[in-house]
């Protein structure tokens, strides 16, 4: 007898609760590291390289391929614009997060999401970032992420489910971040 998996939304939800039952009886399993290495290339170009992490009780290998990334600045931010700036892949990574969170937690609720698309914005004042005034922050004062989505469920219901997005938790709530500086 052939079966086929049981597939809502683009994820394996048979996988999904064995996931879930297996974290749920052994929680050090849910425990991640991810990682990544930066490089400097000249003014503000820079390429990330993402592989390895550690997940589900181990390193994992399972990856073939390096990932990589970069970021840049546009000319008028002194950059050559080879690349989105750092604040264009923090809207790119949260509005994936936000997305995929609410894809994957309905699909685990037995909703359907027929199709999503979404606009994200960041404002910020540079103001900041040059140094030229202490009560500006460096980075956004604020971040719209507009979702449109094609499913039966409620507004409500998929912000709900959007909002177990890590990205979305790292950017609205204070994440501790230590730098140590090691001079070559």
């Amino acid at each position: 007898m052939i079966t086929t998996a049981n597939v809502k939304n683009g994820v394996n939800v048979d996988q999904l609760v064995e996931t879930i039952e297996a974290v749920q009886q052994n929680p050090e399993l849910a425990k991640f590291q991810f990682r990544s290495k930066n490089n400097w290339i000249n003014g503000g170009h820079c390429v990330s390289s993402i592989k390895e992490f550690y997940g589900v009780g181990s390193e994992d290998e399972s990856r073939q391929e390096t990932f990589t990334m970069e970021c840049d600045h546009p000319s008028v931010l002194l950059g050559n614009d080879t690349a989105p700036t750092p604040p264009e892949v923090v809207l790119h990574a949260l509005g994936s997060c936000l997305t995929a969170a609410m894809t994957y937690h309905a699909a685990a609720n037995g909703i359907d999401i027929e199709g999503a698309s979404s606009t994200l914005e960041g404002n910020a004042d540079l103001q900041g970032f040059l140094g030229l005034d202490p009560e500006i922050r460096p980075g956004f004062d604020g971040i719209t992420f507009k979702l449109k989505v094609k499913s039966d469920a409620s507004a409500e219901q998929l912000e709900t489910l959007a909002k177990f997005s890590p990205v979305f938790d790292m950017i609205s709530n204070p994440t501790p971040v230590s730098i140590e500086i090691v001079k070559e």
